[in-house]
């Protein structure tokens, strides 16, 4: 069954089938490796298999880490992490240069997190449920879930447009994102709430392969 969901993600984005392999871990997570000259691959976590999540949800997941694979995203931070690695043999300049471009490459880490949040929605070419997964990952409960509303989560969102107004907000905020990977959930939720109505969405949407919903698998 997921084998069939990766097999239609990878058609819809026009990519060759990575391997997909389960990984017994108690958190839930997914990641993608792509070794200079091996067959990439895709892990998912035991527990993300157990959270509930249906048919769908899991081939969202799925095709954001597809995202990586078809942005290469592994290449480019092979090369950066070489050179982060040489600009600290080079003394007190070269740290300072490691330490600037350290920041430039964090920044580039999150803007790649959207690049595959957008990724999971040419696949699914469903907002709300991919939003529904970013929901779910970063706070949901398979108990409640079908309470859970994404409206009320892109409304944390402007709060947080709004907070980040003060000065104090806006220190809060670049501390909390300075070294991090990923965006915050709320705001990839609201990049993707504006990518999705965007003409350049509409445009490949258009001109790509619809897909069927899998949840009856």
């Amino acid at each position: 069954s997921l084998y069939a969901l990766l097999t239609e993600a990878c058609e819809i984005l026009h990519i060759d089938v990575p391997d997909l392999y389960i990984r017994q871990n108690p958190i839930p997570n997914a990641y993608t490796l792509a070794i200079n000259g091996q067959r990439p691959f895709i892990v998912l976590h035991s527990a993300l298999l157990d959270m509930g999540l249906t048919a769908s949800e899991l081939q969202t997941v799925i095709a954001h880490e597809l995202g990586h694979l078809k942005c290469e995203h592994g290449i480019w931070i092979t090369t950066a992490n070489l050179l982060l690695l040489a600009l600290g043999q080079l003394g007190e300049l070269g740290r300072s240069l490691a330490t600037m471009l350290g920041r430039r490459i964090f920044s580039w880490l999150q803007a790649a997190e959207l690049s595959c949040d957008r990724a999971a929605l040419l696949v699914m070419q469903d907002p709300r449920l991919v939003i529904s997964v970013l929901m779910k990952l970063s706070g949901g409960s398979a108990t409640w879930a079908s309470e859970m509303n994404p409206d009320a989560f892109l409304q944390q969102a402007t709060r947080l447009d709004s907070v980040s107004r003060t000065r104090l907000g806006r220190q809060v905020r670049q501390r909390m994102q300075r070294s991090a990977t990923h965006p915050l959930p709320v705001v990839r939720a609201r990049e993707l709430d504006r990518w999705a109505h965007s003409v350049e969405y509409q445009r490949l949407l258009a001109g790509g392969q619809r897909r069927a919903s899998r949840d009856q698998m």
